[in-house]
């Protein structure tokens, strides 16, 4: 297998990384496309398809458990994407494998994905929820609080899953993420004669009508994850770049347009992360969607 180039958020360069780049760094691969919350008993034979994520989880942490990491006393579980949505559904059974004594945080980039309406006014993404959740089993691995007064595939947001977790998160994310602008808002069934298509793959192609279309977008995604990040725990650094996950990027450390009040990402979380300060920091500044 190749060596992984770990850049932003996993760099062991202090340049890169000033605050993380001394720490023991495992990435953890999945390829179920659940957020490692699969658990069917049950093997697709046909496929050869094993629906097992949660398992697969146990069992990477149980192994780094034994080989050190439970003398850890800081640590960090995070995540881009998908992945960065299973830094949240995961973050409390992480939490319950250290000690009381040693600090656990989450961080999540650009997985915040949020339950809001499409072009055309429909919440079709929860389709797409209910369908990983039912094939998956992932119900056992959502917040028993959440699922038992909603239907579970709406507990795959972290809109509705948050509320019930208790171990501090940190939500980096655009309020133009890219691929939920593609996937969940200016999407082919909501844009049926793809009248968004070069807007959303090129903002300079972006009409002052669709313009104020993202804008209602940001505003939607704002409004989300300001009702969940009301506590002093958790951390928020939301801005307006047109991009997909920027802890594995330039962006994480250095790149003066993604700053917000002067401070990176990195820095963001490191205040948050020791309890220097409270770090909620939503970009005020630009209304419109910017490449940086």
């Amino acid at each position: 297998m190749p060596e992984l180039n770990f850049t932003g958020l996993m760099s062991n360069q202090q340049d890169q990384n000033p605050n993380l780049y001394n720490w023991n760094r495992v990435y953890m691969r999945y390829c179920d496309g659940a957020s490692f919350t699969g658990d069917v008993e049950e093997v697709d034979h046909d496929n050869n398809l094993y629906f097992r994520g949660a398992r697969v989880f146990d069992a990477i942490v149980e192994e780094l458990m034994s080989i050190g990491m439970k003398d850890a006393q800081n640590v960090l579980l995070s995540g881009c994407s998908a992945g960065g949505l299973a830094s949240i559904l995961n973050c409390d059974k992480f939490r319950g494998f250290f000690p009381q004594n040693t600090r656990v945080k989450c961080v999540s980039d650009a997985g915040y994905f949020p339950h809001v309406k499409d072009l055309s006014g429909e919440y079709r993404f929860e389709q797409y929820f209910d369908k990983i959740v039912t094939l998956h089993g992932s119900t056992k691995a959502l917040p028993s609080e959440c699922t038992s007064n909603m239907n579970p595939g709406l507990c795959f947001y972290p809109d509705f899953a948050m509320p019930y977790i208790n171990t501090p998160i940190f939500i980096v994310n655009s309020a133009y993420d890219t691929w939920q602008v593609s996937n969940m808002f200016a999407t082919n069934e909501s844009d049926p004669k793809g009248e968004f298509t070069k807007c959303k793959n090129d903002l300079n192609e972006c009409s002052t009508t669709q313009l104020k279309r993202l804008q209602d977008f940001r505003s939607d995604f704002l409004g989300s994850v300001s009702s969940v990040t009301k506590s002093s725990t958790e951390g928020m650094f939301i801005n307006t770049c047109y991009t997909h996950c920027q802890t594995d990027q330039s962006t994480w450390f250095g790149n003066a347009t993604s700053k917000l009040d002067d401070k990176t990402i990195a820095e963001g979380v490191d205040d948050w992360f020791y309890d220097k300060s409270e770090f909620q920091k939503t970009d005020t500044e630009h209304v419109d969607p910017h490449y940086c």
